[in-house]
C-alpha cells in the first residue's frame, strides 16, 4: 500500500518508467490494453511453457489455450477465457488450478483434476480459488524442485498390465509345454495370450498394448520382422479401414440422416412404428456403410436423441418415456441388420477371411451370405422390436407429431447435394462390385475403387481419412492378432488342440450336431469377457471352427454361422460392442437394465437363428 501511494505522488518520467510495478487504475488499463494486443503465437508459447501432470496434446491449440487429453478446459467452462487474472499488472506467477471435475479419457471438453496452468498475476480466477507457490517466478529454484519432486505414473495402469504379463508369464513357463507343440508356437502362445488379455483389461489403449505384444514377439525372435509384420497387407484388414472411410462418407453429408428420416416419415405414428422405421432404414443402409458403431453414432443416435427430446423423454426421470425404448430396439435389431449382408459390418469380411485360412472357400460370398442369412434375419429384425416393447415399454405409444416432424426435416433438407449424389452413384457402383464381382473383382479391390472415386470427386478429402484414427488403430491391432493367429496356425498349434478337443467330444459320444451347438453356445457365453466382437472373432474364431471341423461340421455350414454368430452378441452388455457403448453412453437405459434385456434378447436371438436358421440351411443344402 506504502509503494502504491509513493507511486502515486512520483513525477510523470517516474510512473513511465515504474509502470511494470504499479497496480494503479492506469496501470491496470494498460495491462489490459497489452494483454488485448498479445498475439496468439506469444499467447500459445506462454501456455506452452505451463507444467502439466499429464501428457500433451495440442488437437485443439486454438488462440493459445494449452490443452492435454488431461488438462483441458471445456469449451463452457468460466476458466477458459481467464487463464490470467483479470486486474492490474505484475510478474508471472505460478498457480495451481484445482477442478473438482473428471471425465473419461475420451472426453474432449472436461478435462481430469488437477491441471496446473501458468496465469498472470496473483490473486482470484474468476471466482475460482488459486493457491500461489511459495516462489513467485515459474522458473525459480524453488518451483522447480517442487515440480521435479512431484512424480505422478502416467503410463499403463499397472494392475491391468500385471495380470496381463503374469497370465502369460504362467503360460510359459509354469505350464508344462505339450509334447506335440513345438517350443516357438508355445512361446508365441504366451504372448498371444498376454496380448488377448490386455485386450479385456486395458492397461493401454487397444492399439498400443497390440503394439507391445508385437514388439516382446519380435525381441524375443518368436517371429521374424517379416512374420510380424506380415498381415499389415491383408486384404481383410484394409477392407475394415475402407469401411470407417465409406462411414465418414455418409455421415458428412447427411445421407444416412436423410435415409433414416424417410422412414420415420412413412411409419413414424407410433412408437412402435418408429423402431420398425429406424430398423428397417438401418437394414436398408447396412450393405452399403460397414460400420455398426458408425451407423450407431453418426446416424441413429442423434435422430432417435432428437425424437426422444421432442416428446418430452430425457435421460434421467422421463428416459422411458420414449427414449430408452427406441435406443434398446434400435441396438438390439442392429444384429440382425449386421449378419444381413456380408459388407455390414467388420466382423463379417474378418470371419470369413479367417475361415478360408483353413480351407473354407466360399463362392460369390456376397450373395452365398445373403441367401443364408436373408430368412433368420428378415424374421429377426420383425420380431425384436415387439420383444422389446413387450419387456421394456415406452410410456408414450402414439406419436402422431413424428411423421410432420420428418416431412418438415426433409422439406429443409431439400433435394440431393451434389455432395450426396456423389455417395449415392460411388455406392452404388462398388456394391453392384461386391455383390456380382465383374471381372473377378475381389471385395477389397472394389472397396478401393468406390473410395478412389469418391477421393477423385471429392466427397472425401484425404484430410478426412487422416483423421479417422479409429481406421488406423483398427489396422494396427486387428494386423497384430491376425498375424499371430495366422502364425499359430502355422505352427501347428491350432490343429493340435482342435484335434485334443474333438477327440475329447467324440470319447463322450457326441454328435456333430452336439458338438456344434456346445461350441456356438460356448462362444456366446465367452463373449461377456470382450469388449469387442471384432476382437473375439481375431482371437477365438480360427480355433473354434478348427474344432467344429475335426468333429465332422460340415465346413460351410461351420464358416457362416460363425460368422453370423458375432453379431448375435453386440448387445448382450454395455461394452459388448461399440454400437452398445455408444448407445449405453446417451444416458437413457439404467446398467441393470441393459444387463437384463441384453442377456434376454441375446438368448432369443441365439435360438432363433439356431431354429429358425438351421431348417433354412438345411433347405438350401448348407449340411
Amino acid at each position: 500500500l506504502l509503494t502504491t501511494l509513493s507511486s502515486m505522488t512520483t513525477t510523470t518520467t517516474t510512473l513511465t518508467t515504474t509502470g511494470s510495478t504499479t497496480a494503479g487504475l492506469s496501470s491496470a488499463a494498460a495491462g489490459r490494453t497489452r494483454r488485448r494486443a498479445f498475439s496468439a503465437k506469444k499467447t500459445r508459447k506462454h501456455y506452452h511453457a505451463a507444467t502439466t501432470q499429464s501428457s500433451t496434446n495440442y488437437d485443439d491449440d486454438v488462440g493459445g489455450r494449452f490443452l492435454s487429453r488431461r488438462t483441458m478446459y471445456s469449451r463452457n467452462d468460466p476458466l477458459r477465457n481467464h487463464h490470467r487474472r483479470r486486474g492490474g499488472g505484475g510478474g508471472d506467477q505460478d498457480v495451481v488450478v484445482r477442478s473438482k471435475r473428471k471425465c473419461d479419457d475420451n472426453d474432449d471438453d472436461v478435462l481430469n483434476t488437477r491441471s496446473i496452468a501458468a496465469t498472470r498475476g496473483p490473486g482470484r480466477l474468476d471466482g475460482r480459488r488459486i493457491v500461489p507457490n511459495a516462489s513467485s517466478a515459474l522458473g525459480s529454484p524453488n518451483a522447480k524442485s517442487a515440480t521435479a519432486s512431484a512424480f505422478v505414473w502416467k503410463g499403463a495402469n499397472v494392475k491391468a498390465a500385471a495380470m496381463s504379463i503374469g497370465l502369460g508369464l504362467f503360460v510359459c513357463f509354469v505350464i508344462p509345454r505339450p509334447d506335440g507343440v513345438v517350443p516357438q508356437a508355445w512361446n508365441l502362445l504366451s504372448i498371444f495370450l498376454a496380448t488377448v488379455a490386455g485386450l479385456v483389461l486395458s492397461p493401454l489403449p487397444v492399439g498400443a498394448w497390440a503394439f507391445l505384444g508385437l514388439t516382446t514377439a519380435v525381441v524375443t525372435k518368436t517371429l521374424t520382422f517379416a512374420q510380424a509384420f506380415g498381415a499389415m497387407t491383408n486384404d481383410v484388414i484394409w477392407l475394415i479401414v475402407l469401411a470407417f472411410f465409406f462411414a465418414r462418407g455418409f455421415v458428412s453429408t447427411g445421407l444416412g440422416d436423410r435415409v433414416a428420416t424417410m422412414f420415420v416419415e412413412k411409419l413414424g405414428k407410433s412408437t412402435l412404428g418408429l423402431s420398425y422405421g429406424l430398423s428397417i432404414s438401418e437394414a436398408v443402409l447396412a450393405p452399403a456403410m460397414p460400420s455398426t458403431t458408425a451407423r450407431a453414432g453418426g446416424v441413429y443416435l442423434p435422430i432417435i436423441t432428437s425424437l426422444a427430446k421432442s416428446s418430452g423423454s430425457e435421460p434421467g426421470p422421463t428416459a422411458k418415456k420414449m427414449g430408452s425404448f427406441l435406443m434398446q430396439t434400435q441396438l438390439q435389431c442392429s444384429g440382425h441388420s449386421s449378419a444381413l449382408c456380408m459388407t455390414a459390418a467388420a466382423q463379417n469380411l474378418l470371419s470369413l477371411k479367417l475361415a478360408a485360412g483353413l480351407g473354407i472357400v466360399i463362392a460369390n460370398p456376397w450373395i452365398t451370405w445373403f441367401k443364408a442369412a436373408c430368412v433368420p434375419g428378415i424374421l429377426g429384425l420383425i420380431l425384436t422390436p415387439l420383444l422389446v416393447y413387450k419387456l421394456y415399454p415406452p410410456e408414450i405409444q402414439d406419436t402422431p407429431d413424428a411423421p410432420a416432424m420428418a416431412k418438415e426435416k426433409l422439406k429443409k433438407l431439400g433435394p440431393l447435394s451434389q455432395d450426396e449424389l456423389a455417395v449415392v452413384i460411388t455406392m452404388s457402383i462398388t456394391v453392384f462390385c461386391w455383390i456380382f464381382q465383374p471381372f473377378g473383382i475381389t471385395p477389397v479391390i472394389s472397396a478401393m475403387f468406390g473410395m478412389s472415386l469418391q477421393l477423385f470427386s471429392g466427397v472425401i478429402k484425404w484430410a478426412d481419412c487422416l483423421n479417422e484414427k479409429g481406421a488406423w488403430d483398427t489396422l494396427v491391432w486387428f494386423a497384430v492378432l491376425i498375424g499371430m493367429s495366422a502364425q499359430l496356425n502355422e505352427l501347428g498349434f491350432i490343429k493340435f488342440i482342435a484335434t485334443k478337443v474333438s477327440s475329447s467330444l467324440t470319447a463322450a459320444n457326441l454328435a456333430w450336431p452336439q458338438v456344434f451347438l456346445i461350441l456356438h453356445s460356448s462362444y456366446f457365453a465367452i463373449h461377456y469377457f470382450f469388449a469387442s466382437q471384432t476382437a473375439q472373432v481375431a482371437a477365438l474364431a480360427t480355433a473354434f471352427l478348427a474344432m467344429m471341423l475335426a468333429s465332422g461340421v460340415p465346413p460351410m455350414l461351420a464358416g457362416l454361422t460363425m460368422a453370423f454368430h458375432t453379431n448375435l452378441f453386440g448387445a448382450i452388455t454395455h461394452y459388448a460392442s461399440g454400437q452398445s457403448a455408444v448407445y449405453f453412453g446417451s444416458g437413457y437405459v439404467d446398467l441393470k437394465d441393459y444387463f437384463r434385456i441384453g442377456a434376454i434378447v441375446g438368448a432369443f436371438n441365439f435360438v432363433l437363428w439356431a431354429v429358425v436358421g438351421g431348417a433354412w440351411w438345411k433347405v438350401i443344402g448348407l449340411y
